[in-house]
């Protein structure tokens, strides 16, 4: 078998319904298997998603035994040469996992692949490709310096962001939401470190990758979506304290010395501080604009959007106000999608998805908010 798809799910059923439909037409080509690890997931997705997906194996566990855990526990029972951890708030196009494999192929000392990446409203996740952690990136990072500089290789190192998004290059870190490993790697390196519960397992893996003697590809041959927002809101004193917390135990397992000592002490005042931001933006003291909240569809709603089924000369008038349901065909192929979306990105409008037969219509306007979802039936 030449490649494994694991996908961890944690209450996102919709979400996970429109990747798996893309994925199906990803490995149309390839000799592929697919899991679905459930974390306990509270709003019936399996139940929901196993009638739909007779192809897909699914694990169900009877706790949220966390990324990095669940992952693992579908890693011991595949067979593919190549593995795939993909998250579940992914679109991926028909030629991606090819185009993946090939380059991987070519490149022998691979240890790992990522993949550029859109959010759900077509612009670049810096994410994409990161170095490493360090005391000064961090810095630059909390101090809102790599935001104002984002082309800087000085103030934005730890995003890369003076490396060109549409070219290949060799980099430090790959994000857990699309990374494919050769099996005979992860054999070498062992699966994500099952104490990163949630965050940072995908720096700490891409870390022993490297120590071991491989390379780390940041791959532009194809791009995807992650919407992102969907377990954690970026903007919880959760979130904060998850994502700081990794970033602590990836120092404190791999770092030594002064330099530990001084990264450890400033991941800890960030913390303090991002929760104190955190607790005044819960009272409303927080300056800044509020989280989007997820909206409540009706048919007034359903009746001002427009579908999109196929590609058409007459591009759509878009305006903030209009919301653009992308529909997936036969004449309208994933891909042909995420090129319209990142082409629109700048138009102001809403992006909704929808795989051809599908039963639910997904999208998300930010990385820093929750999706939203709702039923495809509005539409009949």
């Amino acid at each position: 078998m030449e490649l494994s798809i694991i996908i961890v799910n944690y209450n996102v059923k919709f979400f996970l319904e429109q990747c798996l439909y893309a994925v199906l037409k990803a490995v149309e080509q390839i000799d592929a298997e697919i899991w679905v690890v459930d974390n306990r997931s509270t709003d019936g997705s399996v139940e929901y998603l196993r009638p739909l997906f007779p192809g897909v194996s699914f694990l169900e566990n009877q706790k949220n035994a966390g990324f990095s855990a669940a992952n693992n526990q579908a890693l011991q029972l595949c067979s593919g040469s190549y593995i795939l951890f993909l998250n579940p708030d992914t679109l991926i196009p028909e030629d991606c996992l090819t185009n993946c494999i090939q380059f991987m192929k070519a490149h022998s000392m691979a240890g790992a692949l990522g993949i550029r990446m859109l959010d759900g409203s077509g612009k670049f996740l810096p994410e994409s490709k990161r170095a490493f952690p360090s005391p000064i990136r961090a810095f630059y990072k909390l101090i809102g310096f790599s935001a104002l500089f984002p082309k800087s290789s000085r103030f934005n190192r730890y995003s890369l962001g003076h490396l060109n998004s549409f070219e290949n290059h060799e980099v430090d870190v790959l994000a857990g939401a699309f990374m494919m490993i050769p099996k005979s790697v992860l054999e070498l390196t062992g699966g994500f470190d099952e104490r990163f519960f949630m965050y940072g397992e995908d720096i700490d893996l891409s870390y022993r990758i490297q120590k071991a003697g491989f390379t780390n590809y940041y791959f532009s041959g194809s791009s995807i979506i992650h919407f992102k927002g969907e377990s954690t809101r970026k903007g919880s004193l959760n979130y904060v304290i998850l994502f700081y917390n990794a970033m602590l135990l990836f120092v404190q397992k791999n770092y030594r010395g002064s330099k530990a000592g001084f990264f450890g002490f400033f991941i800890q005042a960030a913390i303090i501080l991002r929760g104190l931001f955190s607790a005044f933006y819960k009272i409303g003291a927080y300056p800044f604009k509020k989280w989007a909240k997820k909206l409540e569809f009706d048919k007034n709603r359903a009746e001002s959007m427009v579908f999109l089924t196929k590609m058409t000369e007459n591009q759509p008038i878009l305006d903030k106000n209009s919301t653009l349901i992308f529909c997936e065909s036969k004449q309208f192929s994933w891909k042909e999608i995420i090129q319209k979306v990142e082409e629109l990105s700048h138009s102001g409008a809403q992006f909704r998805f929808r795989a051809s037969n599908s039963q639910s219509i997904v999208g998300s306007d930010s990385k820093e908010s929750e999706g939203e979802t709702l039923s495809a039936n509005i539409i009949s």
